[in-house]
């Protein structure tokens, strides 16, 4: 029997689709009912805005693309002579569905599936500051797998019924503004249409799968798999040969938990072309004794996550690198080092930041630490270069268990290796294997493509949106992306940008680096915190404007370009002379062909962020039209 294949395809351009299904029919127009909020996506920004909403006594409903209770799986057949591109759908594409599996609107959020898919913020930020949810639940870890939050989004839907204002297997492809009755019409690919006084795009930043356009790819006869579409069953690769093409967080999972499958008989391969700096996770486990203690002050910690820089509950130091010595500034690296989680690169010394030097002692500890678990020269010095590759905490850094332990072939795993394409590329795919640029020939049975996103913008990107006088978004930003606040874009009244948060992969051909994961979107702070601290802010900010035009029997508000533009100005600023600012990667959109190259995340902190939208909205809301 031969090996099925899945490379989820991505939506073409030209047509509406749900997961690879083309719409049929014209739209059906349903205007019985006249919304206050329509809330796209069902993710952590969607629930958390829908319950406020509910609060104020705002009719608002969300809709999702996923299913309330089948989600098909569909494997993509492709005739071999057919070039694919990035993957749009053409006709000679047959889609089929596979066994379904189920996917329960319980689940709500589209949890990624992958192997050794876990959170990556440590307890107890990556969750919703409700009660009704909080109160009654316990995690298991600090940093839970896909298969317990899925759980956690049971118990949400448990606690708040999101799945009664929800409108299932439903995607938006079009918005368009009418400014006669101030109002949005949302076109569905089902033929559903909405109208909406507000509307908002929790599409999530990481929403669009981004596939590089390898020659050949098509020609290949084994089992692929994109990681943000991952089968319920999982793949077995025990005794196979597998790949694994990309380094950001997805693909130094997927490496470390496959390693561990692939069996004596099977062979490994991570095709890196941008080594990912990864720090220790330190797992804790938590018993149900330790679970409860920590319930006691739950509340006071989700209120403290504002009070950092990254909404998590810590930030760098005042003191710089060299005002400590050798000795002392060694036993402060063990301390974070120890601790795990994120604390190397965001508890540490504020000037490794700013500091060309400053940052050189950081990567210099890591790169010793990791060059002491990776004993083979070649994999030591691919894994962890002895020249910084890049500035340190320029790229988003992910965390790891055992993942470089599994690269030393004087242990119990000579058949694990990482394979370099940065100077070696990828030339093509054949249909047992892939060829790289000197003709170096790699037999496979299995790829994981962990090859990234087209984020933050990608999947607004997707979507017709079309305001005032017409204008189109998309056209809009097509030379660059321009926000205020990182929730409005001028011209486009009483829309609002809100996703949640991705995975990071990188993309691992011939291209610029990449990353996989918003009611945080372009220029909000996004990618440079944690998910649901910066979903809140903006969440809140958002239910206080639809209230206070409701109070003064307004309808629209829209940015000024103005406003737009010196906030465009002000996210620049804060972040050029950073390692993030100075570093090519998913942050800037330099892991997509042709995106133009630009800085999209506010990098002034949470604090600052919720200070400046609490004062627009106390002044009036400057920077607005309101009328």
């Amino acid at each position: 029997m031969p090996l099925k294949r899945d490379i989820s395809n991505v939506n073409d351009g030209n047509s509406p689709t749900t997961n690879g299904i083309v719409a049929n029919g014209l739209a059906q127009h349903d205007e019985s009912e006249l919304l206050d909020m329509l809330i796209v996506g069902a993710g952590f920004a969607g629930v958390y805005l829908l319950h406020q909403l509910r609060k104020r006594g705002f009719n608002a409903k969300i809709v999702e693309v996923f299913s309330s209770n089948w989600h098909f799986h569909y494997v993509l057949r492709i005739n071999s002579h057919l070039s694919l591109g990035r993957f749009r759908p053409r006709r000679h594409m047959v889609l089929e569905p596979v066994r379904p599996f189920v996917w329960t609107c319980h689940h709500i959020l589209t949890v990624p599936r992958y192997p050794g898919a876990r959170v990556d913020s440590q307890y107890p930020v990556y969750a919703l500051s409700i009660p009704e949810v909080y109160e009654d639940w316990t995690w298991s870890s600090h940093y839970p797998d896909h298969a317990e939050l899925r759980e956690y989004f049971k118990h949400v839907e448990d606690r708040l019924h999101v799945k009664k204002d929800c409108v299932f297997n439903t995607k938006v492809v079009a918005a368009d503004w009418d400014d006669d009755t101030c109002s949005w019409t949302i076109i569905c690919d089902t033929g559903k249409v909405f109208k909406s006084k507000f509307w908002t795009a929790c599409t999530g930043f990481a929403a669009k799968r981004y596939f590089p356009d390898w020659e050949g790819l098509e020609d290949f006869k084994g089992v692929i798999h994109h990681s943000s579409f991952w089968p319920k069953d999982g793949v077995d690769v025990k005794g196979k040969r597998v790949a694994v093409i990309g380094t950001g967080a997805t693909g130094v999972q997927i490496t470390q938990e496959w390693a561990r499958e692939i069996g004596e008989d099977g062979h490994l391969e991570m095709w890196q072309r941008t080594p990912n700096l990864a720090c220790p996770m330190n797992q804790i486990f938590m018993t149900k004794e330790e679970q409860a203690k920590l319930q006691d002050d739950l509340g006071s910690r989700f209120a403290e996550r504002n009070n950092y820089y990254n909404g998590f509950l810590y930030q760098w130091r005042e003191d710089k690198t060299f005002d400590h010595n050798d000795k002392e500034r060694d036993e402060f690296y063990w301390t974070l080092w120890k601790m795990g989680g994120f604390r190397f690169l965001m508890n540490n010394y504020y000037d490794m930041t700013r500091e060309n030097t400053a940052n050189q002692q950081a990567y210099n500890f890591w790169r010793d630490r990791v060059r002491e678990r990776v004993h083979d020269p070649r994999k030591a010095e691919l894994l962890a270069p002895w020249e910084r590759p890049h500035l340190f905490g320029g790229k988003r850094l992910s965390l790891e268990q055992d993942f470089y332990d599994h690269f030393n072939k004087n242990l119990r795993q000579p058949n694990v290796d990482v394979v370099d394409v940065r100077n070696n590329p990828i030339k093509r795919f054949v249909s047992d294997g892939i060829i790289q640029e000197d003709g170096t020939f790699h037999k496979l049975d299995i790829v994981a493509l962990a090859t990234g996103f087209d984020s933050i913008t990608g999947g607004l990107k997707d979507m017709k949106i079309s305001g005032v006088d017409g204008e189109i978004l998309t056209e809009k930003w097509a030379m660059g992306t321009w926000t205020y606040l990182g929730i409005s874009t001028a011209r486009f009244p009483n829309f609002f940008l809100e996703f949640p948060w991705p995975e990071e992969v990188e993309s691992c051909g011939k291209y610029a680096d990449g990353e996989f994961p918003s009611t945080y979107g372009p220029q909000a702070p996004t990618a440079f915190s944690n998910g649901p601290s910066c979903i809140e802010v903006q969440g809140d900010w958002i239910v206080n404007v639809l209230s206070d035009l409701r109070e003064k029997g307004l309808k629209k508000i829209d940015a000024k370009r103005k406003a737009e533009e010196d906030w465009r100005a002000l996210v620049f600023e804060l972040i050029n002379d950073t390692p993030r600012g100075k570093v090519d990667s998913w942050y800037n959109g330099a892991n997509i062909p042709g995106k133009p190259r630009e800085h999209l995340n506010y990098a002034g902190g949470i604090p600052r962020y919720k200070k400046t939208l609490e004062n627009v909205r106390q002044d009036g809301y400057e920077g607005f039209v309101v009328s």
